[in-house]
């Protein structure tokens, strides 16, 4: 949990927990055979199990699982020996069975915690657990007038529903958690991250609080889709909330809806509890008994995971940890810059141009990591230019955009372009001898102790070198000059 002081809002304290389901990323869906490929025609991946037929039995997917001990592992959680299925009982047209099938007193995963970065300071948030469960299917109301439309297909998807502990003190803070669980989730490929398609949604429960008094009533802000939306969510129901309870009245527990357009948060249904929905072990599932030798088995197999990766881009490369932290934003992300790390030699010049020019048009949303025009390969082939001083960091720029819009070979486009440094000693003094004669003001002002005269000076020897002078050794032979 935090140990900073929290901010406070209008003199109460935010609490925020998190509940976030992530869809596993396997073919089939967790009961059944019928297929999970978001965008079919309604109703055609939905078989007999996923409809609930008389005399249909579900079947445990063990890839599912395999996602849920990868999950555990990934973010230093217990993986249970056995746990167990519950039915989850409520009564919902997209709900053919009239019970959901999941996890309730033995989940797969307790414990364990996620830590990220907000700003310059390390948070940590407590996981209480995550387990596994089936989605439901989804009624459909916009193109059945005074009528809805139920719709199958994600009945039976299986979910990885996520439960923090309310450690969360901003929605700043809630945002950050929400988009390390979304790299880390996708990271390890257990789920695909596409929050348009519902596959990362997320459910914030948030109340507030006067310092040092009990929690306060919270409202679940429900199936936030986007990062964007849910600050604006949480923001409001902030604001909603504590205008409540300066007004005089109480907060009734509640589940609670955002509207984009509006920017506001609606009420949907008063909230149930866990009584409410009448929880017992599921007759037709057996417990679910995982070996060690399993969990150590899918621990050999992981790929490096983003903060042991970061440790190591510190340790091996002597980045900083912001630097190491924002290049293993994603797999992609720090392949390529390791790629460049280690043709180019330069680590630190390589994460520089990786966060600077490779991030900005990244940013821009034209490209992905997996369509960059330029190859890893001429991005250092062109750091050896720089760090070899055949080219200034401006005319790097210029290369860099050349290969961006068209390609090529980094000594050729230096060539094309004539922008190599002026690497002659004797040329540079005679430009410099010019630069002094030229501006004897200066070279008094500076003798007589005004600094920036030197600096006007050092810009007059670039100017007249048409760019080509290296800067480092301007300024040297300008010094020597000066006396």
């Amino acid at each position: 949990m935090s140990t900073t002081t929290s901010l406070l809002v209008r003199g109460y304290e935010v609490v925020i927990g998190f509940e976030t389901h992530a869809q596993l990323s396997t073919v089939s869906k967790i009961f059944s055979r019928a297929p999970t490929a978001f965008g079919a025609e309604p109703n055609t991946q939905a078989c007999a199990v996923d409809l609930a037929l008389p005399g249909t039995l579900p079947v445990m997917n063990k890839g599912a699982v395999e996602r849920a001990i990868q999950f555990g592992l990934a973010v230093g959680s217990h993986v249970a020996e056995q746990s167990v299925f519950a039915r989850k009982n409520y009564f919902y047209p997209d709900l053919p069975k009239g019970y959901q099938i999941s996890q309730f007193e033995i989940p797969v995963v307790q414990g364990g915690s996620v830590e990220f970065f907000l700003g310059d300071e390390k948070k940590s948030v407590r996981l209480v657990r995550a387990h596994l469960e089936e989605d439901a299917g989804k009624s459909l109301h916009e193109d059945f007038i005074g009528q809805s439309g139920i719709d199958l297909n994600r009945a039976g998807t299986p979910l990885l529903e996520i439960v923090t502990e309310p450690d969360m003190r901003s929605s700043a803070e809630a945002v950050a958690y929400a988009k390390e669980l979304h790299k880390i989730v996708t990271w390890i490929g257990i789920c695909d991250g596409n929050m348009q398609e519902g596959s990362f949604r997320c459910d914030a429960n948030v109340s507030v609080r006067k310092p040092g008094a009990p929690l306060g009533t919270r409202r679940e802000i429900k199936n936030l889709n986007s990062f964007k939306f849910m600050q604006q969510a949480i923001d409001f129901e902030i604001r909603w909330q504590i205008e409540q309870i300066e007004d005089g009245y109480a907060i009734q527990q509640a589940t609670v809806l955002f509207d984009p357009d509006t920017g506001e948060t609606r009420a949907m249904r008063t909230k149930e509890d866990a009584a409410d929905y009448r929880y017992f072990p599921d007759p037709d599932l057996p417990p679910l008994v995982i070996g060690r030798d399993w969990v150590e088995r899918v621990r050999s197999e992981m790929a490096e995971l983003p903060r042991v990766m970061a440790q190591r881009f510190m340790d091996s490369y002597g980045l900083p940890e912001y630097d190491a932290n924002t290049l293993t934003q994603s797999q992609a992300m720090a392949a390529y810059f390791e790629a460049v790390a280690k043709a180019s030699g330069q680590p630190k010049l390589a994460s520089n141009w990786v966060m600077g020019e490779i991030s900005r048009r990244l940013n821009s949303g034209d490209v992905d990591m997996g369509s960059l025009p330029v190859s890893a390969v001429q991005l250092a082939a062109l750091i050896a230019r720089i760090a070899d001083g055949t080219i200034s960091n401006n005319a790097a720029k210029q290369v860099f955009e050349a290969l961006w819009t068209e390609g090529g070979e980094v000594d050729a486009i230096i060539e094309a372009k004539g922008l190599k440094q002026m690497n002659d000693t004797g040329a540079l003094d005679a430009i410099i001898d010019e630069v002094l004669t030229a501006n004897a003001k200066s070279v008094e002002e500076y003798r007589a102790g005004k600094d920036k005269a030197f600096n006007a000076l050092v810009g007059q020897v670039m100017k007249a070198s048409k760019g080509k002078a290296n800067p480092a050794q301007a300024n040297e032979r300008l010094k020597a000059k000066l006396g």
